[in-house]
């Protein structure tokens, strides 16, 4: 079963590309419905430029909004971190718990 994380953003392919260190696992993207040859057959989508990945928490990037499929990217070292600290603006927020009190009455 596909696990979703607390947290992801998503990002354009075109800015994940400028880490100088990056590289692309194009046999994890997600499945895409064609016709071929009058029957219907699931290919890996080619990306582009213009599509955009998610973050997740864990700085893996994944094409989708699961932490464990279609993992796309997952050389997490310090520079990568810091590449998305500084340059992506990547900020996990933090959340504050709610207290609800009760009404009198």
């Amino acid at each position: 079963m596909a696990t979703m994380g607390k947290y992801c953003k998503a990002y354009s392919l075109k800015k994940l590309r400028e880490f100088s260190q990056w590289t692309e696992k194009g046999e994890n993207t997600r499945k895409e419905k064609k016709e071929v040859d009058g029957k219907e057959v699931e290919i890996n989508r080619q990306l582009t430029d213009d599509d955009f990945l998610y973050l997740q928490e864990n700085y893996v990037v994944t094409d989708g909004i699961f932490q464990d499929e279609n993992i796309i990217f997952d050389n997490v070292t310090p520079e990568w971190k810091e590449f998305c600290n500084n340059t992506l603006l990547f900020e996990i927020p933090v959340s504050e718990p709610v207290q609800v009190q009760a009404l009198a009455g």
